[in-house]
């Protein structure tokens, strides 16, 4: 298969860019999803902590991007359970 690949960018120079950015694209949504399953919300274990995401502060930035939000100065809204 990697044969026939190195055939067709050869007689086709310019799918080189399109292979390029395919492959960045996909590694990129690769790591992205990787960041995404690593997080301290997530569980892979439900015996050993069933509800990980009642153990974060308050002050955890749950977005990506926080462009308005100072999570440094929120408070606590709430008993703890």
């Amino acid at each position: 298969m990697l044969q026939k690949l190195r055939d067709q960018v050869k007689k086709h120079p310019g799918l080189v860019p399109q292979f390029f950015f395919i492959c960045l694209g996909m590694g990129g949504a690769f790591l992205y999803l990787f960041r995404l399953a690593r997080g301290p919300h997530v569980t892979w274990n439900k015996s050993s902590n069933p509800e990980p995401w009642n153990q974060l502060s308050p002050g955890y930035q749950y977005k990506f991007v926080a462009i308005n939000t100072d999570y440094k100065n929120l408070k606590k809204e709430g008993p703890d359970f």
